[in-house]
């Protein structure tokens, strides 16, 4: 758990992220040494980098008492996991000693973590003996042999990192609990044990008013394929009136089993009919509360012509790439994508960061299975997105391949920049030419898709 400093507005009001509003109330404050081995000192750290390393501390140092490892978001989790494989050794030894390490320099953490540490050289025997194995696999439960799940957000972006939390955890269930954002309290999982990708919030209707917006197909793109494929007007025509007919929000009760919606909140804090910008899918209902899946965000990320990929487009086009290198003992460990126009026709780049499962780093990727990955993720888009690349008007799809712990830098620049955290999403496509500096300076490799799709 990881706090932000309030900021002030230009106008002197203010203003703080929603996970800090949370750990400053009282009720937090009060039970949290009966759930959390975290102190308030070590969440509300300001070098985020020390704040994690004495929360694993205390961790490690409780682990008979922990049934329960994560954070808000699947990301936060793994960079974690990551953050302890680099520093178990300096770990070990502060346990051993009963010492903290002198980089620890702020006095909120260091006060409340000597409260708690002594020296102590048969756990940190164990825990070297358990850390020093050569694969990490199941590491979590290792550690925390009485934790029972992980809990972290698993949907949406945040399920890239599924697998890898599945690694981690040696078969520890993945429970994404709510449905949350920075506007409100929204939904709840009624079935925690569920598989991320069958995840399903039950809504709340106490929380906020809830609208939907029936989400209908993009009549520009519509309209370029009539005049690719050489249709007759009146199937365009048909179309554009279909996207053009005002589209009514329909209230929480009126919602339909299989549509998809984008939702629209009024909220007491003063939100008035505001688009959270979620793609939601309707599975069902509980009682007369209905119950979504959360889809996607409402923005197109990649585009080169009239092509349109969304989030869930690419996220199914990486997942279906992906299975040609897990036989291979690798481990997709972080994702993105950025629309390269510097050259006549443009294409799409995507940024893949591996993890060997077990043994070293060092081992080589076949270029032949990578340029394969690369058709398979062609072949996964949507229709339009083929059209486009056998007119040539897009050219070969690339997978750029970055070195270990690119994604944590990624993360470190966001914190650095003023992000929580606690609530960092990794994006699923660069719009920062700084982010897209540091990528381009950590690739190792680079491959392109051989041939058209079908």
């Amino acid at each position: 758990m990881f706090a932000k400093p309030e900021i002030e507005t230009p106008s002197g009001l203010k203003a703080r992220s929603v996970t800090t509003s949370e750990y400053m109330e009282n009720s937090f404050r009060n039970n949290l040494s009966k759930l959390y081995t975290s102190p308030i000192e070590t969440i509300f750290g300001l070098d985020t980098n020390q704040s994690m390393y004495c929360q694993l501390l205390l961790g490690l140092i409780q682990r008979d008492e922990i049934v329960k490892f994560g954070s808000i978001f699947a990301s936060t989790v793994v960079r974690a996991v990551k953050f302890l494989e680099d520093h178990w050794k300096e770990l070990c030894c502060n346990i051993k000693s009963g010492q903290l390490s002198n980089w620890i320099t702020d006095s909120g953490c260091r006060n409340a973590v000597s409260l708690i540490m002594k020296p102590n050289p048969e756990l940190a025997d164990l825990i070297e003996n358990i850390c020093s194995c050569k694969s990490w696999e199941g590491i979590i439960k290792k550690l925390w042999p009485k934790a029972k799940f992980i809990r972290c957000i698993t949907t949406g972006v945040m399920s890239q990192y599924t697998e890898q939390l599945d690694f981690y955890g040696g078969g520890l269930p993945l429970v994404s609990r709510f449905y949350v954002s920075s506007e409100g309290f929204f939904g709840i999982n009624l079935e925690p044990l569920s598989k991320p990708s069958d995840v399903s919030y039950t809504f709340l209707p106490n929380m906020a008013y809830f609208e939907f917006l029936p989400v209908k197909k993009d009549c520009q793109t519509m309209s370029r394929y009539v005049q690719l494929n050489g249709l007759s007007d009146h199937n365009e025509s048909t179309e554009m009136k279909i996207k053009n007919q005002d589209m009514e929000p329909v209230d929480l009760v009126n919602v339909k089993s299989g549509q998809q919606y984008e939702l629209v909140v009024t909220t007491s804090a003063g939100l008035y009919r505001y688009k959270i910008g979620d793609i939601l899918l309707a599975t069902g209902f509980h009682n007369n509360t209905a119950q979504f899946r959360f889809v996607e965000r409402q923005n197109v990320i990649l585009s080169i012509d009239a092509d349109k990929t969304s989030e869930a487009d690419l996220l199914k086009a990486v997942t279906e790439a992906k299975t040609l290198i897990d036989p291979l003992g690798f481990i997709l460990t972080g994702y993105t994508s950025y629309g390269d126009t510097s050259s006549a026709p443009g294409h799409y780049v995507i940024f893949w960061e591996l993890k060997v499962k077990e043994g070293s780093n060092n081992k080589e990727l076949d270029p032949k299975i990578m340029e394969e990955c690369c058709y398979k993720m062609e072949e996964s888009l949507n229709y339009i997105y083929k059209v486009y690349r056998n007119q040539n008007a897009i050219a070969a799809l690339e997978i750029r391949v970055v070195k270990p712990g690119t994604f944590d830098a990624l993360m470190d620049y966001h914190v650095s920049q003023g992000a929580s955290m606690s609530q960092y999403k990794a994006s699923s496509c660069i719009k920062s030419k700084e982010v897209l500096k540091i990528l381009d300076s950590r690739v190792i490799g680079k491959f392109f898709s051989p041939k058209t799709p079908a």
